[in-house]
């Protein structure tokens, strides 16, 4: 978050004064972020329930990854004109309404609508979190402190199947959005008496074709991808993806323009060391939650096993990124990005190699060894990797950032999830056409194709780690990052 220009702020110098607000933070984001995973479970009940074809009801994710990506480019500005702890505690609250309506809903058309309410306002809870916690850490102590922030971060789509499996096969849907409220209203009560105010910038302009272009070319982004998912010559798709490249062609032109006050800070990407460092980001979300969405899809559709027996299989590798990532953020303080991420990446291949030789009558407890090695290696390097490009950036800039890579990783998410849905169609079809039976024969096979795709792309983005450099320590606030940083500022 920016500062007055005569106004500085001082983060705390203790671990013990960031408690309260840390404890506040993560309830808000713990509640968003289970919410993204824990609607999918949900789909079949939901066909049934409204009577309408499984291509509308698919509307209740699309719409609501829409209205996330819609709204993260503005998390930054928003939080400089009207302050951080004012905006959290606005979209915790709009969240919180919108998932009272969605329980409320009658129609698919409304649970579509109020999906989209909920989108807006958990979108921009994501960055801001990160920025608000990063500008009130000790600079010496910022690594450790995101590792203890960052465990929702990995837990929640870890446990947001289990817990929504549980919820549809033995209660009802509408608990998946009920669940919201009461966290909803305690993390309202923690951000408002617990999160201190920090400075908003004393004139912030309003960028307007910044604020029209990114929304507009992030959410063509995210629907033509998801889109894709069914077909990537479509007409939907295509449009999606043209229009919102050239949007996304515009915006750039427009950022890269304005001498003060961007929209989203993309002078970043003149430094290499930001530039690689978002690259692997990107490989990381794009392979972690590939898998987080194709095993439990695999066990329910190959291994006959209910939405909560397939999502207790989540467990192991939930535990290990909780039991891994403050062990991530302490040694981060100590050595640096470069080993975290070679070392999280090389377990992360590992395990994903060992899940493509899974077959469908084979164990669950198969998944049991890959599945902790997952989460070991998503521990390790995933905060790391998040701290690493925060601290690439002037600390002024903390809250753009924050925002570009948070709309940029939920452009890799949804391209995940429709990437590896069309390539799982295609591999089925064409082990069908060796002779396969469809079911179960071809599609494991498929499954298991995908499954080495994603460890390609872990191995390609362990190369690139390796090129990754340690930062230059900060001390009493004042940023000595790498030489390159003066020119990507020039």
């Amino acid at each position: 978050m920016s500062m007055r220009q005569n106004e500085q702020f001082t983060p705390f110098q203790s671990t013990r004064q960031l408690v309260g607000p840390l404890i506040a933070i993560i309830v808000g984001i713990f509640m968003v972020i289970l919410d993204t995973t824990a609607v999918n479970v949900a789909l079949p009940v939901l066909v049934d329930d409204f009577h309408r074809s499984l291509s509308v009801v698919q509307w209740t994710i699309t719409g609501y990854a829409l209205a996330q990506a819609a709204v993260i480019p503005l998390a930054g500005w928003m939080s400089d004109r009207y302050g951080a702890k004012r905006i959290f505690i606005v979209s915790l609250t709009l969240f919180t309404l919108g998932s009272v309506l969605c329980a409320l809903a009658t129609t698919a058309e409304q649970l579509i609508l109020y999906r989209v309410l909920q989108g807006l306002g958990g979108g921009m809870v994501m960055p801001i979190a990160f920025a608000m916690t990063y500008r009130l850490s000790p600079p010496e102590k910022a690594g450790s402190i995101m590792g203890m922030m960052g465990i929702p971060i990995l837990l929640a789509p870890a446990l947001g199947p289990m817990i929504a499996g549980y919820l549809v096969d033995y209660v009802n849907w509408q608990w998946i959005f009920l669940i919201n409220v009461p966290i909803g209203i305690i993390g309202f009560i923690l951000c408002f008496f617990l999160l201190p105010k920090i400075p908003k910038q004393a004139s912030v302009s309003l960028d307007f074709w910044g604020i029209m272009l990114g929304p507009l070319a992030f959410a063509g982004l995210s629907y033509g991808l998801s889109e894709g998912g069914i077909s990537w010559t479509s007409a939907q798709t295509l449009i999606g993806l043209f229009g919102g490249a050239l949007l996304l062609l515009l915006f750039v032109i427009v950022e890269l323009s304005r001498k003060s006050q961007p929209l989203l800070e993309l002078r970043v990407f003149r430094s290499s060391l930001f530039t690689r460092g978002i690259i692997v980001q990107w490989v990381l979300q794009f392979v972690m939650f590939g898998l987080i969405f194709m095993i439990p899809y695999f066990m329910q559709r190959l291994m006959g096993m209910s939405a909560f027996h397939a999502g207790i299989w989540v467990l192991p590798q939930a535990l290990a990124a909780g039991v891994f990532m403050p062990i991530g953020g302490r040694l981060y303080d100590r050595i640096g990005a470069r080993p975290l991420v070679i070392v999280g990446l090389s377990i992360v291949s590992v395990g994903a190699f060992l899940v493509s030789q899974i077959d469908y009558s084979d164990s669950a407890w198969s998944f049991l060894f890959p599945r902790i090695m997952l989460g070991m290696g998503m521990g390790l390097s995933f905060l790391p990797l998040n701290t690493y490009l925060i601290q690439s950036a002037p600390r002024d800039l903390v809250s753009r950032v924050t925002s570009l890579t948070s709309a940029a990783q939920q452009v890799i998410t949804s391209f995940a999830i429709a990437g590896l849905t069309t390539i799982l169609a295609n591999r089925t079809s064409h082990h069908v056409a060796e002779g396969l039976k469809p079911m179960p024969d071809g599609m494991n096979r498929a499954f298991q194709d995908t499954y080495l795709i994603l460890v390609g792309i872990a191995v390609a983005g362990l190369i690139l780690g390796a090129t990754l450099k340690k930062l230059k320590a900060e001390s009493a606030g004042t940023r000595q990052v790498a030489a390159d940083e003066g020119a990507m500022m020039g």
